[in-house]
């Protein structure tokens, strides 16, 4: 008597490639994340010398200086915000100015922008605040 022999079922001896694909892309995101990338560093580049300058030659550069107290400064001189109007207004009449405002570090915010506004009034669209450069500062 014979008995019949159950059915084996065949076992796949391939790789599963889902599991190879996931892990491929686990690296990928990982090496993403944790690389850097220095944009065109180490490249020496002597730039060429002119003769002349390309700046318009009709703009004049004003100090404007702001202590602890609030008290304004033009060009070393004490003025009142009234004064400064009149003077940077005049200014504006001549030539194209452009202002530097030194402001101390302890100033009110307030006083800062008050400045600033007065000579956007005066017609000066050129405004740069003067800072002090350290290495420690931190982004």
């Amino acid at each position: 008597m014979r008995f019949s022999q159950p059915k084996r079922e065949e076992i796949s001896l391939g790789v599963s490639i889902a599991p190879l694909i996931d892990i491929v892309f686990l690296l990928l995101i990982f090496f993403m994340l944790t690389s850097h990338f220095d944009i065109i560093s180490g490249i020496d580049i002597e730039l060429p010398d002119i003769s002349e300058r390309g700046s318009d030659q009709s703009v004049d550069n004003m100090i404007v200086a702001l202590d602890k107290t609030g008290n304004c400064y033009l060009q070393k001189e004490k003025v009142t915000l009234k004064d400064l109007y009149l003077r940077l207004k005049e200014s504006t009449k001549e030539k194209k100015i452009n202002l530097i405002l030194n402001a101390d570090r302890d100033v009110k915010h307030g006083h800062v922008v008050r400045i600033m506004d007065l000579a956007k009034k005066a017609g000066i669209n050129s405004i740069v605040i003067a800072a002090q450069w350290r290495e420690e500062q931190v982004l």
